[in-house]
Order: structure tokens, then C-alpha cells, then sequence
């Protein structure tokens, strides 16, 4: 299970990796056509602006994608000092010079195709001067030599640019991925209604972005509603159940006045997705919870899910509330889904929600991260403070996740 994180001062999902545009062949990634200037349009100025902004993102991307290693970009030079070396241990009339053919091909994995043809030239006049020195700047073998290294040259220069071609297709995909991963999973809004709000997102896979971990807040005419789960099943198929469940959340969210008959339209429409794959047990644990501006309390459905903590400086208590059959399966129950439960959330308190990737991430002893231990260490509970503190605190403790990480927080202003 996996979700974005913001943009990087919201802790939530990687907008680590920001510039979410998507980069056009040759051009750098274009600025989102909701941006705009401070007059509210986007004149020619803040277009210019836009352009400048998103070629010095294009071009930090690819700077990074072409990055080498230190010893890759020694290496011609390491070659070139073994070479000389060779030259003054052997006898005089003997040229080493043939060891440097392969500089050009070894450039062309650093460089690009103006640094190759410039390695090609200076080795070919190298290896000229030792033969030289040896007497033999025109014989036949060495001759094959510089032959040889000047077509050494234009397959590293043929390298170089297939390299960089890669290099540019690779931040192409990752710019179109990033641009996804950030539709599917939005970053979390500091506020939303009467609510302060923070998130989180660790993916599994930190370089896929997604996962099946999902989250969503919506301002609605009936209130903030809030989505928290986490799909059965890991992969592709659990990226497009997500991608599924978040767009009818955030159309049902808007049309349903009920938060009980959100969560069964939801539960309906997971069913639905599952039978028209055959998969007959995808389903998906979720919390829904709905705030009114202005109230202490809010209404949460859980339907699977793990239960909300309350979090208070020095407290954490497991928020009591009926628990149903997940989506997807809820036509097994024997009897109605229960009503909403209505829980307090009184000022200087926080509600926190969390996938299992949270609570099942272990050490290398295998133990559990200790969630509500942790948490009761904290002098202050905001949920900009929590969601820093889980952050930093969950990875101390597993070091590298297995499992996709989604937590939300948030309390009444």
C-alpha cells in the first residue's frame, strides 16, 4: 500500500519529488494552466516566469539523470596514468600507447558527444607522441591504433548521445508519473472547512509514487468529508482500484448528503469494479468522517478499518466506533450497516488516521513500531506536529519501509 506525500513542508506525499508537469519532447515541462499571477491571469510576464521556472526544473532533472559516479569520471584519467606508466617501465622503444583506445568509449559514459570528440583528439595526438618518442609515429600497427581509437571516438560519441536521449526519455516518464501521482492522490490542504489538517504518504516502492494506500479531503456543502484505506492486493491492479475509489468518492462526496449513504455507494461501486474484473475478493478498508464547521464532534463510518486514535499531549486513546464489513463486501453482512458514530473533537485535541503500513512497520529485531507509545511522548499534538514526528520516527525505526505508509491528522480550529 502506498501514497503521495505532500509537497514537502505538509509532509505529504513526495511532492518530493515536485515539478509535477509533464516535460514536452525538447522543451521543459509546461506550468499547470491553473496557474496565475497576482492580477488572477496569467499575462506574458508571468508566462516568461512560468517557462524560466519549469526549463530550470527540466534541466535539474536531466543534470541528476545524467549524474555518474566519482570513479566513472576518474576512470579515463586512472587509464591515462597507468598508460604513462607503462610507458617509462618498459623500454624505450616500446609505445604503451595503444591502452588509451579505449578512453573515448570510457568518456562517453560521463560526458557528452563534444567532451568524446575532444577525448578522441587528444588521445589520438597522445598516442602519437609516444609512438613518436619510440620512433615508430608511422608504422603500421600503429596506424591500426589510431584507426582504431578514432572509431572508438564515434562510438562513444554514438553513446553519449543514446545516453543522454535515455536520460531525457527517463525524466519524460518520471515527470508524466509524478503528474499522475499527484491527480490521483492530492496534497493535503492545510485547512479544509474547520479543520487543520496534515498528511503523510510513504509509497513501498519509493520510485512508483503510488500504491494502495488512499486518502482524499473534500469541502462539501454537508460538511469536510475525509477518506482514509487501503485496497486489498498490492501492484497495478491496486493503483487502478485507488485511482477508481478516490474519483467516485470525490463525485459521491459532493451528491450524497448522508455520510452512511457515502459509504454504501461507495461499498456498491467497489463491488461493482470488483465484478467487472473478476476479482471476486478485492476489497478495500476505509474510514469516512464528516466535520461541520463550527462543531466539536465529528461523524466517522469505519467499514474494516483500523480504528482512529485521540490524541491529547501525553494521551492517546483508540476512538470507540461500530466496525463494518469492508467495501466491496459489505452485501455479506447479515443486517444493516450500522449509523455514523458521532465522536467529540473538543479544541486541543487531534484525530489521527493511519494505514497498517504504519503499525506493522518492524526492526531488524521484528518487532512492531510501538504507535501509541510513541505518541504519547509528544509534548504537543497539532497535526503538523504528529505527522513530523511520525515521519522521522517510523523510518528510525524500520529504516526502510516494506509496506505503504498513509496517515492523516487534523483538528478543529
Amino acid at each position: 500500500m502506498t501514497a503521495p506525500t505532500a509537497p514537502a513542508d505538509r509532509h505529504h506525499p513526495q511532492s518530493r519529488s515536485a515539478g509535477h508537469h509533464r516535460p514536452g519532447h525538447d522543451q521543459a515541462p509546461a506550468r499547470p494552466s491553473g496557474s496565475v499571477g497576482a492580477s488572477g491571469s496569467a499575462g506574458p510576464s508571468g508566462s516568461a516566469g512560468a517557462s524560466g521556472a519549469a526549463g530550470a526544473r527540466w534541466e535539474a532533472a536531466m543534470a541528476r539523470a545524467l549524474r555518474t559516479p566519482t570513479w566513472v569520471r576518474l576512470l579515463p584519467v586512472l587509464l591515462l596514468v597507468a598508460d604513462l606508466v607503462m610507458e617509462w617501465a618498459v623500454p624505450g622503444s616500446v609505445a604503451a600507447g595503444f591502452l588509451l583506445t579505449v578512453i573515448p568509449v570510457v568518456v562517453a559514459f560521463s560526458g557528452g558527444r563534444a567532451l568524446v570528440a575532444a577525448a578522441t583528439c587528444v588521445t589520438v595526438a597522445l598516442q602519437a607522441l609516444l609512438a613518436l618518442r619510440a620512433g615508430h609515429l608511422t608504422e603500421q600497427h600503429h596506424l591500426w591504433t589510431y584507426l582504431a581509437t578514432v572509431l572508438a571516438g564515434t562510438v562513444g560519441a554514438g553513446l553519449a548521445w543514446q545516453r543522454r536521449r535515455q536520460a531525457r526519455d527517463l525524466v519524460r516518464v518520471r515527470a508524466v508519473a509524478d503528474t499522475l501521482q499527484h491527480t490521483v492522490l492530492r496534497p493535503v490542504p492545510a485547512r479544509a472547512g474547520g479543520l487543520r489538517t496534515a498528511g503523510l504518504y510513504h509509497p513501498a516502492q519509493a520510485d512508483v509514487g503510488i500504491g494502495g494506500d488512499l486518502y482524499e479531503v473534500c469541502e462539501t456543502e454537508h460538511g469536510t468529508r475525509i477518506l482514509l484505506g487501503d485496497v486489498r492486493g498490492k501492484g497495478l491492479d491496486a493503483v487502478r482500484t485507488v485511482a477508481d475509489v478516490l474519483g467516485a468518492f470525490r463525485v459521491a462526496a459532493h451528491e450524497t448528503a448522508g455520510l452512511g449513504e457515502l459509504a454504501d455507494k461507495l461499498d456498491r461501486h467497489v463491488r461493482r469494479g470488483a465484478e467487472q474484473d473478476g476479482d471476486r475478493e478485492l476489497f478495500v478498508t476505509a474510514v469516512l468522517l464528516q466535520h461541520r464547521p463550527g462543531a466539536d464532534e465529528i461523524d466517522l463510518v469505519n467499514r474494516g478499518h483500523l480504528a482512529p486514535l485521540l490524541l491529547a499531549p501525553g494521551s492517546v486513546g483508540t476512538v470507540p466506533c461500530p466496525e463494518d464489513l469492508p467495501f466491496g463486501l459489505g452485501h455479506l453482512a447479515p443486517g444493516p450497516a450500522e449509523p455514523p458514530a458521532t465522536v467529540p473533537l473538543p479544541p486541543g485535541r487531534t484525530l489521527l488516521l493511519h494505514t497498517d503500513g504504519l503499525t506493522e512497520a518492524r526492526d531488524r529485531t521484528g518487532a512492531f513500531y510501538p504507535l501509541a507509545a510513541r505518541l504519547t511522548t509528544l509534548p504537543a499534538t497539532d497535526p503538523d506536529a504528529v505527522v513530523a514526528f511520525l515521519d522521522h520516527d517510523v523510518r528510525r525505526h524500520a529504516g526502510s519501509l516494506t509496506d505503504d505508509v498513509a496517515v492523516l491528522a487534523f483538528a478543529t480550529t
